[in-house]
């Protein structure tokens, strides 16, 4: 099983989930913004040059993703442990 990499910020309530191989350094090129009012809350996808979803911004986290996902990613916030 692959397993993804996470970060969340408990102060901004925000994650990021990565497409992308840990190894390699994407930089996205274009970012689509979801439809708050469709998804109650923000939700970004990023996008590389060819096109591909790197990575997944989530805002208000803490209501969008399940909590085991977010009590086992990278915290980037000063309580992360």
């Amino acid at each position: 099983m692959t397993e993804l990499r996470v970060t969340y910020d408990k102060t901004a309530n925000a994650a990021y989930v990565y497409l992308t191989d840990p190894q390699v350094r994407t930089k996205s090129s274009r970012m689509y913004p979801c439809e708050p009012v469709e998804v109650g809350g923000m939700i970004n996808l990023d996008f590389d040059e060819q096109g591909r979803l790197i990575g997944i911004e989530v805002l208000d986290a803490s209501s969008k993703l399940p909590e085991y996902l977010l009590e086992s990613s990278e915290r980037l916030d000063a309580d992360g442990a």
